[in-house]
């Protein structure tokens, strides 16, 4: 067993970056949409589930998300993953975290349901993209999404580290049993970055830390926290 993890592996939405749902909400208030609509047409309307679906493992276009969703909420398609995703920024604490992570030669790596790359690459415009990480693991183009186990092993593979030499970071609950049965270590992102990035030092800094049987480090936390941490995550692709 290894005396202490040599590898973080990193949601984007809403771990790296600041919340989906704040975004989300901004983004309604300046389409003018009514409260609820823009996170209505991607979770429930089916046809929006759906493109986001095909979105997500390669299977339809940003540009025909666009044009979905643009439809579905009656505005204009054009460039619409960049209007949506324009008030979603890193996360200073997290991306700190990540930084010093890889300077103390921890490897680093993104594991994203994707967003889509073209025309517009929100990972690279939130500067967050290839330069970031040692190793890159989006679904679209691995064809495979979370919280299938396949897209979790081939995040190890691209690391080159076993499971149990790794932790991993979700905003979403459902995409961590895959992590663990893999024997990485997960921790439950509840949008606090002060918290979880207290729980990332002990776990990669603390000399008194070690890698130990997989399992959700907020499995510790209040019933009524993870409960609020579930209410909080709306579910859109990270």
């Amino acid at each position: 067993m290894a005396d202490r993890y040599r590898g973080l592996i990193l949601d984007f939405g809403g771990v790296l970056t600041t919340q989906m749902r704040l975004n989300s909400q901004a983004f309604e208030r300046s389409e003018g949409l009514e409260p609820g609509a823009y996170v209505a047409a991607l979770e429930k309307h089916p046809d929006g589930v759906a493109i986001y679906a095909a979105l997500e493992v390669g299977e339809a276009t940003q540009s025909d998300w666009n044009r979905v969703i643009g439809g579905i909420l009656r505005i204009d398609p054009t460039d619409l993953m960049r209007r949506a995703l324009a008030n979603l920024q890193p996360e200073p604490l997290i991306v700190a975290l990540a930084k010093r992570a890889r300077a103390a030669g921890i490897k680093i790596a993104l594991l994203s349901n994707s967003f889509g790359l073209d025309p517009y690459n929100p990972y690279e415009d939130k500067g967050l993209w290839t330069d970031f990480f040692d190793a890159v693991v989006v679904s679209e183009l691995e064809g495979v999404r979370k919280p299938s186990p396949l897209i979790y092993q081939r995040a190890l593979t691209a690391l080159d580290l076993p499971g149990p030499q790794c932790v991993y970071v979700d905003d979403m609950h459902t995409n961590l049993p895959p992590a663990e049965l893999l024997g990485i270590r997960t921790v439950l992102h509840t949008t606090d970055p002060t918290t979880t990035t207290k729980q990332l030092e002990s776990l990669l800094f603390d000399p008194r830390s070690a890698p130990s049987p997989a399992g959700a480090w907020s499995a510790d936390l209040p019933a009524s926290r993870k409960s609020t941490a579930a209410r909080e995550n709306h579910g859109e692709a990270t």
